[in-house]
This record gives C-alpha cells, structure tokens and sequence, in this order.
C-alpha cells in the first residue's frame, strides 16, 4: 500500500501497481471470459471490475484508503459515495478515472468514452453512470451494473425476469418437437425463414456489414384461426434455437390509465434489449389494432399508444412475433413492417389424421368402433381441439378403469368442443 501514502499516484508504474489491486481482486472466470468474448480493453475490465466490487467485496475501497483518510474525511481525487444501506464505499465515474488515468488531465478526458452511447456497455445495458443533479459533473455519478449481470458475474446464472407489473410476460415453453405441428407444407416453409434469421442474423449484420442497410430485428404475424398452431410455433421456436420465449400479457400491459401503456412497452422493451429473447404477443389485436378517427381525447391516446408501439417494435433487434386470429383488425403501418406474415388454416382431412395418431397415449387403446380416418373426415376439429377431445376421453377412460378409449367417450369431447364453439353436431357414428 506504499504507493497509497498520499493517493496521490506520481508515475505510471504506481498507476499499474493500483490498477493490479483491483485485478487481483476476484478470480472470476465468467467476468474475464466475458470481456474476452467481447474484445474489451484492460481498462474496460477494469471498469467492469471496479463496479462490481461492492457486490463481492464491501469493504474493499475503504481499506485502501482508510489509513490514508485526511481529517476531515475527503479524498476529492477518489471519489466515491455512500448509500443509502450500504457503507461501504461505491465508486463513481470519478473512481474509474482516478484508477486508470491519476491526475493526467488527457488521459482522464480520454476515458470519457466509457460512458458514450456508442461503446458496448451502452449498448448492452452493461454498466453505466448515474444521473447526477443538474450542474454537477457528470462522473460524479455511481457505477451502476445491471442487476442480471451482477448476478451472472456471481452465480454464473443470467436470471429470468419473472410475471409483474415490471415485466408483464411471461416464460413459455414446451416438451413437442417439430414432427407435433401439423401444418401446410407452405406454412412450414415461411417458419424455416425465421430459424434461418435467428441463426444467421448476427452474420449478415456484423461479419457480412449490412446493419448499415437493413432495420434491426425481425417481426412475423402469425395469422389464422385459434388452435392452429401459432403459439406453439412460437414455443418450438425458441426450443430449438435455444432462445427464452416470453408471452406478453396483454391484460397486464394495457392500462386505461393515460401514459401507462406506453411506460409497460418501455420497461417491457427495455428489459429485452440485447437479451436475444423471442417476443410473442398473443391475440395481438387488443395492443396492434387500427387507428381510428380522432373524436375524443380517448381516440387521440389509444392513437399515440400504436404510433410508440411501432416505434418500438421497429428499434427492437430481436425476433418479435404477433399472433392474431384475424390479419385484418392489425393496423396497416405494422404490416407494412412485417418480415413475414404467416397464415395458418385449419388442418385438412388428412392433417388431421395425423394429428389424432399422433396426440392419442401410447398406453391406451381405441374400441373397435372408432375409425380415425373416418372420425378425421366428419369432424373439421383444429389441433388444439383434438388434443381436447383426447384429453376428455382419456380421463374418462382411466375414471373407469381401463386403457381403452370408448367410442362413446371420444364422441361426447368432440360435442364438448363443438359446443364451445355454438356449432351443431351429429355425433352418432354409421
């Protein structure tokens, strides 16, 4: 602690004998790793690892400068701050600069660039300065790491965000593979268009250089009736890009309130940036309908809600998928911004078919009476509504306690669903 007599560093050698205590301080395999992938500096490590220091090692700092303490408490050179339950020292901008600069006026005005918008952990939602009153200089400000990084640093774990009022969607998944989504050929087809996006985006932009030419991110409306398949498009999506799909809920992101929609998208948005997560916003419709005439203040807000809905969505650098049942109620300017539009139908004949072989348990077994390809051909039944059916007759099957699934059974889930959906049925087999 020689070179601390005064804190008051005199050559480089004392600088690089300082910047190594903080070096040395953890041996944090993620951290260094991480700086590697990105190709930081030293003294963007450094900074890295100036600012978590608190989260590990509360006293560090002020053992560094505690015997060197002035009366009257101050090391103006150092900066540094106080929280509120923590009290220990935090570093500021100030600290980071004194660490890798001294007192060396250019090298101190160089470093500033840390705290661009244009450097990586702006970008990234790294680390960044806090605001600071107006008048007071801007590196006065605490070294803030986002909390998910903290974490990662730590626990060697990214965190996800869970269901509430600051993160309004919710993690889907799901145990199908691809072979379970039966769809048109066509169909198929448009979703490999996104596989391929999510897997060769980072190439095109970064290695081949189009960022230059081409909008971030990537948005699909999946369009076509419920039980289709949409949802579980996005689900298997995600599965097998090994991508986190979150389901926004719509009914905890629309407020009545004025302005509070807009603040959810934000803190939604904000929360996603650089995550590589897949958005999907089910039943659209209720957040991406059509502008209407302005008559009312109400027209005139519901109005500006859309207009920063597309804004965001168009800044937004991820995959962003909508689901709606009817492609006509989205308003036109997102569309128009559509990478793709997908339709979904309703299974044919055949499809279904294949969707009744494939969802009934192995371990059960079918009365002689039913005939699938027959059941498949009278009954125009979605996906989600033969999974149903399945699931009606087999509780009812295991209720009696066998493993063969009665015809009588299998007919009364398919007037369930027919019911559901206010359709009449004749149910009877010939």
């Amino acid at each position: 602690m020689a070179i601390l007599k005064s804190l008051k560093i005199k050559t480089h050698q004392e600088l690089l004998d300082f910047q190594s205590l903080i070096t040395s301080l953890i041996e944090n395999d993620l951290l260094f790793d991480f700086s590697k992938q990105n190709k930081f500096t030293n003294e963007e490590l450094i900074s890295l690892l100036l600012t978590l220091i608190p989260h590990i090692s509360p006293n560090f700092l002020m053992d560094i400068i505690q015997e060197h303490m002035p009366e009257e408490g101050y090391f103006i050179e150092f900066g540094g701050v106080k929280g509120k339950n923590h009290r220990g020292i935090i570093p500021t901008g100030e600290t980071l600069l004194f660490i890798l600069a001294g007192d060396d006026i250019e090298k101190r005005a160089e470093y500033h660039y840390l705290f661009s918008e244009d450097h990586l952990f702006a970008k990234k939602d790294i680390i960044r300065l806090e605001e600071v009153p107006e008048g007071e200089p801007r590196m006065s400000g605490k070294l803030i790491m986002n909390p998910d990084y903290v974490e990662y640093f730590i626990t060697g774990k990214m965190p996800k965000p869970k269901l509430g009022s600051d993160f309004p969607a919710q993690l889907i998944n799901t145990e199908l593979e691809w072979d379970d989504l039966i769809i048109s050929e066509k169909t198929a087809n448009q979703i490999s268009e996104i596989e391929i996006w999510l897997k060769h985006n980072h190439t095109l932009m970064n290695e081949w250089g189009m960022h230059k030419n081409i909008k971030p991110g990537y948005k699909v409306l999946l369009s076509g009736p419920p039980g289709t398949g949409k949802t579980l498009t996005a689900a298997l999506l995600g599965k097998y890009t090994e991508r986190d799909v979150y389901r926004i809920d719509l009914s905890m992101m629309v407020s009545k309130y004025i302005g509070e929609t807009e603040k959810n998208l934000s803190r939604l948005f904000d929360k996603a940036k650089n995550k590589d997560w897949i958005l999907f916003f089910d039943e659209a419709d209720a957040l991406f309908g059509k502008r209407t005439g302005v008559k009312d203040s109400n027209d005139k807000y519901a109005n500006q809600e859309v207009s920063y809905l597309l804004q965001r969505i168009e800044s937004h650098d991820g995959l962003v998928v909508l689901a709606s049942n009817y492609k006509k109620n989205i308003d036109a300017a997102f569309t128009r911004r559509f990478n793709s539009i997908i339709e979904f139908s309703n299974p044919t004949a055949q499809e279904r078919v294949r969707l009744w072989k494939n969802n009934i348990p192995a371990k059960a077994t079918l009365d002689e009476k039913i005939n699938i390809e027959e059941i498949a051909e009278r009954f125009e039944l979605t996906g989600a509504n033969i999974v149903n059916v399945i699931h009606y007759a087999c509780l009812k099957t295991i209720e009696n306690g066998s493993t063969c699934i009665q015809s009588d059974d299998l007919l009364g889930g398919i007037q369930k669903e027919y019911q559901k959906e206010g359709r009449m049925v004749n149910v009877r087999l010939n």
